[in-house]
This record gives structure tokens, sequence and C-alpha cells, in this order.
């Protein structure tokens, strides 16, 4: 749904769980909204939650107080000032035969800006080596991963292959698949899809360097 199915009370909402992420770093619990909202019950924030989930601006994980991510369609329903910054969870070293963005796998949550990117990512994973050193991406990067199950061939992939993600660049030639590094130091990767199983977790579209300490 576009922004304008959104009422003047859940955009109010929205907002407030915008800032509220972006002053402290997590979204607001359902008693938060109700004292700022003067609301009479947490239920009355809950009410307004599943509308603005219903409408697809923000997801609600079950179990948790502060369960609220914002979604790429919440940006266009906010104004500029609180727009600006998307948040992100940080994927460290993915456990093994778990989903990538599997809570245990979640080191932290970055606020970006959507537009520095290629295409709206949908988290960061910390780049683990030098293999795509000659691409410009080195060991302890966030490369941003825009989620997808499909590659064309020459796009940087996050590739799951027998419980292991790797980064390594896409090509296809009927069964055969090459995930190929960019770094001479390094073998492509030979995978016969009859035989063995790839997925495609996402498509890298951009990178961010952590500042080092000085």
């Amino acid at each position: 749904m576009s922004e304008q199915s959104l009422t003047k009370r859940q955009k109010e909402v929205l907002a407030f769980i915008c800032d509220h992420i972006e002053s402290v770093g997590f979204p607001p619990t359902r008693n938060e909204l109700s004292k700022h909202f003067g609301f009479r019950s947490p239920n009355a924030a809950e009410s307004h939650l599943r509308a603005l989930q219903h409408k697809g601006v923000i997801r609600i994980e079950a179990g948790r107080s502060r369960g609220i991510t914002l979604t790429a369609l919440s940006h266009s329903s906010l104004p500029s000032s609180g727009a600006l910054r998307m948040p992100l969870p940080l994927v460290g070293r993915v456990a093994a035969g778990s989903p990538v963005l599997a809570q245990e796998n979640i080191e932290h949550e970055y606020r970006v800006d959507p537009l520095l990117f290629s295409a709206r990512p949908d988290y960061l994973l910390r780049v683990e080596g030098h293999s795509m050193r000659d691409a410009g991406i080195f060991d302890g990067d966030l490369l941003a991963v825009h989620r997808t199950p499909e590659a064309s061939n020459g796009q940087i992939v996050v590739a799951r292959l027998d419980d292991e993600v790797t980064v390594k660049r896409f090509e296809r030639k009927g069964h055969q698949v090459t995930l190929l590094p960019e770094n001479p130091q390094f073998q492509p990767i030979q995978i016969d899809l009859r035989r063995q199983e790839l997925v495609i977790e996402g498509l890298g579209v951009g990178v961010i360097r952590p500042r080092l300490e000085s």
C-alpha cells in the first residue's frame, strides 16, 4: 500500500518509532508508545502497530517487547526529517544451517541512508577474508545485501553452499555455476546444480567500511 493509505495517527506513530530508533538505537515498547500518545492501555498501541504491519511499513517479531522493524515502505511514509536512515541488522558469522537473519547471527543494528546503495539493502553482512579484495571488498567490511533468490551473471552474491555462506561473483552456464573470487590467490568454486544445492541469499549492493579505532 502507498503512504496515502496511512491515517494521520498512524503516520504519527510511525514517525515516533523512527525517531525513537534514531535517538536511542532501538524501537519503543508498547508501554512507551502508550505513554507518549496517551493511550489508555498497551492494547491500543498494539492495535496501531498491527495496522502499520498490515500496511507493510513495519514488521513485528512475536514475543519481543521491542520487536519492531521498519521496512523500506516506511520511508516514503515519513516526513523527510525522519526518513534519512534505515535500521539494518548486522549479520556476523552465520551459524551452520541457520537462516542468515536468525537472531543468533545478528551482532548489532546500524542506521544507514538507503539512498547510498544501488538497491535498497535488507541487511549488512560482515565480510570475512580477502577473496573479494580486487572488487574493493575487504576483510571486516560491511556488505549491504538486497535479499533475493535470483542472480544474473557478473553480480556479486551472498551464496549458501553446504551450510557455508560466502561472497563471490556469480556466473552460470546451464547446470554449472561458478562462484568467482576477486583475488588470484583464491580458486573459483565450481557447482553442478544437478548434484549440489546452491542458495542465493542476496546481492551485494554496496560496502560500508567501519572506521578503525585510533
